[in-house]
């Protein structure tokens, strides 16, 4: 892993319009992504942890322009991608992929898996047909697939085979980073384990980075470099994986982190329980986000947004009490 920023991510936001009336008139908005900042060194995993809801995977999208942003800055290798017009966009497409949540959906049931891989090459690089063939057989044999599979359909595979073909298929144009929407959490916890080493090998391989996007933090903990925590469209703390566990510092990510199950019957963790429910879409808190819901929160919680900064050692933090 080097210190030169591949990806940086400049206060992006995404804000959904909510219409309503026979006229479909604007009555507010969704505030998903509310001023995200970051930057993904190569070579590096950076973890995007939170709740449901919490904006992460449309933070992801956004970066890929699957979703298009509202405002900020994606810089990726020198570009801003969100000043590209469509045919740019596209010459990047190849060195900026996506590894999606749901490993059936995301393939087509109609395509066989060896067209599958093959559609991003057939579409982005000019390859004889017999050099393809040949391209799908390498890429299934990296993922852990025989090539003689290459004819078999998606539902002829288990979940975990079917998120190594969209591994697979993420690996067809040689990327330098990856966006990894959840990639292990419909799988079983057996099944999750193997695709998370297949990542580690592969990065270790071909140097890729990834942003990798969960809500299990012992999964991103295994995987990562450095985590960020978001909380209602934004990152509340950022540190390197070991100090971010070892040393958390944001109240909700204290209360993340106390739900994390310990593999010891006899040894015990102090459950911290958070109050209410997450605020409702359209009702944003004044303030600080989380202060309807912090155990710690004081007066000034509900008046002033606070600052995200460095209160050391790398180790970022949006809260009044540090």
């Amino acid at each position: 892993m080097t210190d030169m920023a591949l990806l940086e991510v400049r206060d992006l936001k995404k804000h959904f319009p909510v219409k309503k009336g026979i006229l479909s008139r604007t009555v507010g908005h969704v505030r998903a992504v509310d001023g995200v900042s970051f930057s993904l060194r190569q070579g590096e995993t950076f973890g995007l942890v939170g709740e449901s809801g919490c904006g992460k995977t449309t933070v992801g999208r956004s970066i890929l322009r699957l979703i298009e942003p509202t405002a900020g800055q994606v810089v990726f290798n020198g570009q801003d991608l969100l000043a590209l017009d469509v045919e740019e966009l596209r010459q990047v497409r190849g060195s900026l992929q996506i590894i999606f949540q749901d490993p059936f959906s995301s393939l087509n049931p109609r395509m066989n898996v060896g067209k599958i891989i093959a559609e991003p090459v057939r579409n982005h690089l000019k390859e004889a047909k017999g050099q393809i063939r040949d391209r799908v057989a390498h890429l299934m044999e990296s993922v852990g697939l025989h090539p003689d599979q290459m004819s078999r359909y998606p539902h002829e595979f288990s979940g975990g085979q079917r998120q190594r073909i969209g591994i697979a298929r993420a690996l067809a144009l040689n990327p330098m980073a990856i966006v990894c929407d959840e990639p292990v959490s419909a799988l079983d916890v057996s099944i999750q384990a193997q695709v998370i080493n297949l990542l580690v090998e592969l990065q270790e391989k071909m140097n890729l980075s990834y942003i990798f996007i969960a809500h299990d933090l012992s999964v991103v903990e295994h995987i990562s470099d450095r985590v960020a925590v978001m909380y209602l469209g934004r990152i509340v703390e950022m540190a390197t994986d070991k100090e971010l566990y070892q040393n958390p510092q944001h109240p909700y990510t204290q209360a993340l982190l106390s739900a994390v199950p310990i593999p010891d019957p006899e040894v015990g963790r102090q459950r911290i329980l958070l109050e209410g429910d997450v605020p409702g879409p359209l009702k944003w808190p004044s303030g600080c986000t989380f202060h309807t819901r912090c155990p710690k929160r004081v007066e000034e919680c509900s008046q002033k947004e606070p600052i995200f900064r460095d209160g050391g050692n790398d180790h970022w933090i949006a809260c009044h009490l540090i």
